[in-house]
């Protein structure tokens, strides 16, 4: 069983959420236009960060060491907060709407993605002057924004259905990927760097060997069918084997990267799933939604859920419907898979009386001749 919270976050739609302070605290910013810190033990609201957007803040990210926090907004704005005294540092304007803002991992740096000039800006952490701007980098607008893990490229994607690293040392494009048929929204990295993932609403999540070039002859591994909505956020476990996405269906799903196959799907928000993310010890996913939720949910006994493969190889995924709950999941399929009408969650629930009536059913039919008219 998944333990669950729910911390009723903002007053408006939750677009971005993470863990802070070592796991003890999450981090939200809201379209409400505010950033909120929170409790992760008991959900506390342990402050409330009031700035000055004057629109929805569409990202919040605090700093590797804790001291400060960036947001940006559709009022065009990027603004570093002071973390302790929420004193606004420094402000920045993109000339379309800025949709998305990472601080480095070294704390110097920030990246920011914008619309209608499809800019994305690199800005000093500390002062706020702009150390690159590149207009235009996508010919559409910039969904999201992340460092690689060593700081030496920034990596956006955008609604032109593309994802781009830009090298910060030679100011170019140095790889360019193309694969989904439909806006990507997001993407993640591992932090050996060896694989990179890119959700998009194409209801897909592509997974990119870029260790070895090798999706340049045999294209990025999908993950189909655990969405039935567009995906808007994804995030590896920090050991890399996991992958967790949200999206539009209302759903968070776990990801086994190295069988390519759904572990767990969550469900309980009741709107868009926004973001996501693992805790470093990978016992807790947090998500947030258009529901003005935060949610905490507990997988550390997840392995215990049962993964449906043949010789650790996903052959399908077979959506259908719940006969207890009523919601639809999905599972993989085996050519000898019995139809298990019942979710996770209600399989989980009631196991022991499930796989009783089972076995009871199953006696029933042996004793039981099917070719016998009185029967």
């Amino acid at each position: 069983m998944v333990r669950i919270k729910v911390i009723k976050a903002h007053g408006a739609a939750v677009n971005s959420c993470e863990f802070f302070d070592e796991d003890q605290k999450i981090l939200s910013g809201s379209s409400d236009r505010t950033v909120k810190l929170f409790n992760v033990e008991d959900g506390v609201c342990l402050q409330t960060y009031n700035t000055k957007h004057t629109d929805i803040i569409t990202e919040a990210r605090g700093s590797t060491d804790g001291s400060k926090f960036v947001t940006s907004s559709y009022d065009k704005s990027v603004q570093m907060f002071d973390f302790q005294t929420g004193k606004q540092l420094w402000t920045g304007k993109h000339y379309g709407m800025a949709m998305c803002c990472k601080i480095s991992s070294d704390g110097s740096m920030v990246a920011s993605g914008s619309d209608l000039d499809n800019c994305l800006n690199i800005w000093d952490a500390d002062s706020g002057q702009i150390i690159h701007t590149i207009p235009d980098l996508h010919k559409s607008t910039i969904t999201s924004v992340m460092f690689a893990p060593d700081n030496d490229k920034v990596i956006t994607t955008s609604m032109d259905r593309t994802t781009k690293f830009f090298d910060l040392k030679t100011k170019k494009s140095t790889i360019h990927l193309q694969g989904h048929i439909n806006i990507v929204s997001s993407c993640d990295i591992t932090k050996d760097e060896r694989k990179f993932a890119t959700a998009s609403w194409d209801k897909n999540i592509c997974i990119w060997d870029i260790a070895t070039g090798t999706y340049r002859s045999k294209g990025p591994v999908k993950l189909c069918a655990g969405h039935e909505g567009s995906v808007s956020c994804c995030k590896f476990s920090p050991d890399g084997l996991m992958l967790v996405s949200g999206s539009y269906d209302q759903t968070v799903v776990v990801w086994d990267i190295e069988n390519e196959i759904q572990k767990i799907k969550l469900q309980g928000h009741t709107d868009w799933v926004e973001d996501v993310c693992f805790s470093q010890d990978q016992t807790w996913l947090t998500s947030c939604a258009r529901d003005g939720t935060v949610r905490l949910w507990n997988i550390e006994d997840s392995d215990k859920i049962p993964i449906v493969l043949e010789k650790k190889k996903a052959i399908g995924v077979k959506i259908t419907k719940c006969e207890n709950c009523g919601k639809p999941f999905s599972m993989a399929q085996l050519d000898d898979l019995k139809d298990l009408t019942r979710c996770v969650f209600c399989r989980v629930h009631t196991s022991d009386l499930y796989f009783e009536k089972m076995r009871t059913e199953s006696s029933a039919a042996e004793r039981t001749d099917p070719t016998d008219p009185e029967t």
